[in-house]
């Protein structure tokens, strides 16, 4: 497979007047994109491959900008599909996100099941990579699907011991030479050009 890397959007202003998918990064959230968008070694990446939702779109743009390249967006990138609820204050939205990896093969409070999830967001990855095969891609997405890709290319069992740090999002992990590991955050220090 085609070396890539996945990156999740940083923070968010968090306004639940506004549908999840259309939330913009918050300050915070823009300055770390903009500060992992300086790394050195992201050069190496040909692509630069967005979900749909505003907040990827505007941490895939700063990475684009910074490489000089378009980015290119694809609808199966989405997050796990929760608009049965809607938005949920943090403990509740915590609480049911647990139930969601515990229970993969259930729609919990009505969300996407995290099994369906999981095969969307991975026959979406493979499907860009088979279209430019050899040019390594960053693709900016989210969290949730993001674990369930790594879950998969890891070869583990869903599970949330395997999501992102608590720093409010703005993680990676490359899929390369091995399958990732973990992710890490944006301002990690083991960072690596390759």
């Amino acid at each position: 497979m085609t070396p890539f890397l996945y990156l999740s959007h940083p923070q968010v202003r968090v306004d639940p007047a506004i549908p999840v998918p259309d939330w913009s990064l918050s300050d915070v959230g823009r300055r770390r994109a903009e500060a992992f968008a300086r790394r050195p070694g992201l050069d190496a990446y040909g692509r630069v491959i967005s979900s749909t939702e505003v907040k990827a779109l505007e941490t895939a743009a700063i990475i684009g900008a910074a490489l000089g390249l378009a980015v290119e967006v694809r609808a199966d990138m989405h997050e796990n599909d929760r608009s049965a609820t809607g938005f949920l204050p943090e403990a509740e939205f915590q609480a049911v996100a647990d139930i969601f990896f515990a229970r993969p093969d259930e729609s919990v409070r009505g969300w996407e099941r995290a099994v369906d999830a999981q095969a969307r967001i991975v026959a979406a990855i493979t499907a860009a990579l088979a279209e430019n095969d050899g040019i390594p891609a960053i693709f900016v997405g989210h969290g949730g699907v993001g674990t369930l890709l790594l879950c998969h290319l890891a070869g583990v069992p869903v599970s949330r011991a395997h999501d992102q740090p608590p720093v409010g999002g703005g993680c990676w992990f490359r899929n390369a030479d091995a399958p990732p590991d973990c992710w890490r955050a944006m301002e990690d220090e083991e960072w690596q050009a390759t």
